[in-house]
C-alpha cells in the first residue's frame, strides 16, 4: 500500500470519485515507444490510484478503462487492450480481495473475448462481499449506452408488471444504470477538457477538475491536488451559497 504520511489532514475524499484516464497512447509516443507500451504503465498507474482512493477514504471509484468508441482504433491496440485486462484481472484479483476492493466492470460486456467475459465474473465473484471500497471499471461502456439501457430496463418491467409509466422518476432512472450513484469529483488527465460521454447521468453535479498530466505519471501528488480543488469548492446544487451556509449551520447544530 502506498504511504499516505504526508497527505494533510485537512484533506476530505469524494464519497465517488471518478476517472478518465486519458493519455497513455501519448506517454508511450513521446518516449519513442508502441501505444500498448503506454496502456501497460497505464495499469501500474491504476493499482497506485485504487491503493490511494481506498486509504484516502473513497467509497466508491470508477474508472473509464475502454469506452464504446474506443473499438475504432487500430485492431492491434485493441486486441492488446483485450489482453492486458485478463492479465490485469488475474494478477490483481487477489490483492483487491485482501483489500476489501468490491470490483464490478460496468458496460456492455457481450461484446469481449469469452475468456476476459469468465475473469469478469471471477474477480466479480471473488470480491462481492467486500466493502473497503468499490472499484467501478468501466469498459465498453458509454454514458448514452448507460441511460438508454435503463431506460429499456424499466420499459420493460413497466410492461410486464403492468405498471404506470407516469410514476417513473429520476430514482427510477438512477437505479437502473450500471452505476447507480452520482459522481461527486470527475478527474481528467492528460489535458482534454470534456468528459466524452461518460457517466452522463450520474456527473450532472459533479465538480471536474482537468489535469495535463498524462495517466502513466498520475501519483499521489495529482490525487492530492484534486482533492484539494474539491474540498475548495461550494456544492450548492440549485441553492444560493447563504443557503448552503445556514443548512450547514442547521447540520453542526
Amino acid at each position: 500500500m502506498s504511504d499516505i504520511c504526508d497527505i494533510p489532514g485537512s484533506i476530505t475524499a469524494p464519497r465517488h470519485l471518478a476517472i478518465i484516464m486519458d493519455g497513455n497512447g501519448r506517454w508511450a509516443l513521446s518516449r519513442g515507444k508502441q501505444r500498448v507500451s503506454g496502456h501497460r504503465e497505464g495499469a501500474n498507474a491504476v493499482r497506485r490510484v485504487i491503493s490511494l482512493s481506498a486509504q484516502l477514504g473513497v467509497k466508491e471509484l470508477t474508472l473509464f478503462a475502454f469506452s464504446s468508441e474506443n473499438w475504432k482504433r487500430p485492431a492491434l491496440e485493441v486486441n492488446a487492450l483485450m489482453t492486458l485486462f485478463v492479465q490485469a484481472i488475474k494478477k490483481e484479483s487477489k490483492s483487491l480481495k485482501e483489500n476489501g476492493i468490491k470490483t464490478c466492470i460496468v458496460g456492455d460486456k457481450t461484446r469481449f473475448p469469452a475468456i476476459l467475459q469468465d475473469q469478469i465474473k471471477k474477480v466479480e465473484e471473488l470480491t462481492k462481499d467486500c466493502s473497503v471500497m468499490k472499484l467501478n471499471i468501466a469498459a465498453n461502456y458509454g454514458g448514452r449506452w448507460d441511460i438508454l439501457q435503463a431506460t429499456q430496463k424499466l420499459l420493460k418491467k413497466c410492461t410486464e408488471e403492468n405498471l404506470n409509466f407516469n410514476e417513473l422518476n429520476e430514482d427510477s432512472i438512477s437505479q437502473n444504470l450500471s452505476v447507480p450513484t452520482d459522481v461527486d469529483l470527475l478527474i481528467r488527465t492528460g489535458g482534454e477538457k470534456r468528459i466524452s460521454n461518460f457517466l452522463m447521468w450520474q456527473a450532472a453535479y459533479a465538480e471536474l477538475f482537468f489535469t495535463d498530466t498524462l495517466w502513466p505519471d498520475f501519483d499521489k501528488k495529482d490525487l492530492i491536488e484534486a482533492f484539494t480543488f474539491f474540498n475548495s469548492r461550494e456544492r450548492r446544487f440549485g441553492m444560493t451559497s447563504a443557503q448552503v451556509q445556514n443548512k450547514e449551520k442547521d447540520n453542526a447544530d
